[in-house]
């Protein structure tokens, strides 16, 4: 990195970095290039098994040497104590049973060969503590918490070197994992895909900066460009989160009707949903969607009821490669994304355009 450069800050320097931009992304092969690239890649592991957190997390260090990386868990509160299937099932309501059984017949979706990926296990306090120990377990220098950052998971990650992040959507979270020790807030705004909440990116960044003092701020949600970068500075942040920039990268490796639709979508092709876990996941918009926003749909279940009675049809949809039902979580920034890249050209795409609009503005100021 060169000496002059606009980009590099405090907690990008505190890793070793040569840019403050974290990737998050479910694939192994995209944490590992982002990596190679200078960045922080951080691998989505909340729905693989502790047994998969320790093999994949293994994989990486394998493959990137010493290189930094981190890990994401979702912890929300409120899960049953065990990992009971049987349980589960047996106060799903038998309309949600019909509905999930006609979208099986109106779409001709073959049966699965096994348990979708949401529900080859509930999500539960006994899958969270084998996860988070799989976790603790590993060399992996940061430990990032979707949603919920639980005081004795971030303690006992601290007490072992690692580094903690919580992503937040509101002051009152940002507030909520300060309490619990977090050492870097993501305030990832309204634009975001999967989980996220009300307040918009803009409104949200600088609001989590101010709570926040010491503790460095990352800015997510429709950060798809340089342009976006330079602003997410502007309001305070010290480096980027981003996420759906990557899934039309060719490490990402979708099936070819993901690629096709996330590279056709724009904005507004966006949708927030409860249809897939029972918490807010903002996706593209397909025939999933629609479905579950019907006038004749019934209200999504909480968590994890609504990942068990939809898990198995989803692994279905997938395996069978069901296309009007397939789809993805994605962010609004989904409209940058049109062209399939490999991970280091998005990023020296991203530092570049940063890069000559933070001078563009540091010459305007001189």
């Amino acid at each position: 990195m060169s000496a002059d450069s606009h980009l590099q800050t405090q907690v990008g320097e505190s890793f070793g970095l040569t840019w403050p931009i974290f990737g998050f992304a479910h694939s192994v092969d995209v944490i590992c290039a982002l990596a190679e690239a200078g960045c922080m890649g951080v691998y989505g592991a909340t729905r693989d098994t502790p047994e998969e957190i320790r093999d994949r997390l293994a994989e990486i260090r394998a493959r990137i040497g010493a290189r930094p990386f981190g890990v994401d868990l979702v912890l929300p509160r409120g899960m049953p104590p065990t990992d009971d299937r049987a349980a589960i099932e047996a106060e799903i309501p038998d309309g949600h049973r019909r509905f999930v059984a006609g979208l099986y017949e109106r779409f001709d979706v073959p049966a699965g060969s096994g348990p979708g990926m949401r529900s080859r296990f509930v999500r539960s306090e006994q899958i969270a503590e084998a996860q988070i120990a799989a976790v603790l377990d590993s060399d992996v220098d940061l430990f990032a918490c979707g949603i919920g950052a639980p005081v004795d998971a971030v303690t006992q990650a601290k007490a072992d070197g690692k580094r903690t992040l919580a992503l937040v959507g509101s002051p009152h979270h940002a507030e909520a994992a300060l309490r619990s020790g977090a050492d870097i807030l993501v305030a990832q705004g309204h634009d975001a895909g999967a989980h996220t909440g009300p307040i918009g990116t803009f409104s949200l960044v600088p609001q989590i900066v101010d709570v926040a003092g010491a503790v460095p701020v990352l800015a997510a949600g429709g950060v798809a460009t340089g342009r976006h970068i330079a602003a997410a500075y502007a309001l305070g942040a010290q480096g980027v989160w981003l996420g759906t920039a990557w899934l039309t990268t060719h490490e990402h490796a979708l099936k070819p009707q993901l690629q096709a639709k996330l590279l056709a979508a724009g904005s507004a092709d966006t949708v927030i949903s409860r249809a897939n876990s029972g918490k807010t996941l903002r996706q593209i918009r397909t025939a999933w969607s629609e479905a579950w926003a019907a006038p004749d749909a019934p209200a999504p279940l909480k968590m994890p009821y609504q990942d068990i009675l939809v898990g198995d049809l989803l692994g279905a949809i997938h395996e069978h490669e069901v296309e009007p039902l397939m789809h993805h979580p994605a962010g609004q920034s989904i409209a940058y994304c049109n062209e399939l890249k490999p991970v280091r050209q998005v990023v020296d795409e991203l530092v570049g355009e940063a890069e000559r609009t933070i001078a563009a503005f540091a010459g305007l100021a001189d």
